[in-house]
Formats: C-alpha cells, sequence, structure tokens
C-alpha cells in the first residue's frame, strides 16, 4: 500500500509538471498578446482544465471516467479564485504579473492535488 502511494504522488509530480508548464506556458502567451493577468490566467485555466483531466484521471489516477469531468471543473474554479487572489496579492508587493504566476503556482497545485485525490478521482466504496 505504501509503494503505491508512492507511486501516485511521484506520478502526480510527474504529471503535474508537464500540466503545470503546459499552463503556464499558456499564461504567458496570453499575457504576452497584450492580456490582463485575471483574463489570461482564466483562459490559461480554462486550456488546462482539458489537458490535465485527461493526463490526470488516465496516468495518475487510472481513473478515465468523464463522468468524474463536472466534479474537476468545480475543484478548478475554487483554485483558480484562490490563485488570482494570490497573484494580485504578490503583485502588491510590486512583482510583475509573470513573476506573481509563477509564484502562486505551488499554491495552485497542492490544492489541485487534494481535490483531484479527495474529491474527483476518489474511489468510492462503490467502485465509483
Amino acid at each position: 500500500m505504501a509503494k503505491a502511494k508512492a507511486t501516485l504522488g511521484v506520478r502526480f509530480v510527474v504529471v503535474g509538471v508537464l500540466n503545470t508548464a503546459f499552463s503556464y506556458l499558456m499564461y504567458a502567451a496570453f499575457l504576452f498578446i497584450g492580456l490582463g493577468y485575471q483574463v489570461a490566467n482564466f483562459l490559461s485555466l480554462i486550456v488546462g482544465i482539458l489537458f490535465s483531466f485527461k493526463t490526470q484521471g488516465h496516468l495518475v489516477f487510472n481513473n478515465p471516467n468523464n463522468r468524474l469531468f463536472g466534479r474537476f471543473v468545480v475543484s478548478w474554479v475554487l483554485i483558480y479564485l484562490c490563485t488570482i487572489a494570490i497573484i494580485g496579492w504578490i503583485m502588491a508587493f510590486g512583482f510583475d504579473a509573470y513573476l506573481a504566476g509563477a509564484l502562486a503556482l505551488p499554491f495552485s497545485v497542492g490544492l489541485g492535488y487534494l481535490f483531484q485525490k479527495y474529491f474527483v478521482f476518489r474511489r468510492s466504496a462503490g467502485g465509483e
């Protein structure tokens, strides 16, 4: 059981790095074309949600059930709202939107893991 948990953690980190890099590149690209950090973060979130749902579900939690997408979206709406607040707070200290977005990533990743493990892809006694 401990080995399975370690493997889950390793898979989450590896796939998470891929998802995070993809999402941050999208965020930076949206900033580069002139969008504000709120819109850039929102659009990168949308693209990242679609990409991440499939990679996390299949590669990390071994649960490709598409019916879980609603839970996944709800969890990321909450994470998005928290992330925007953190980015704004960091920017209030004089950091630009690029660095503030990068500094907010660990928080976003940690919340993502908790929501996905315990809310989105959890396995119930009935086998869901």
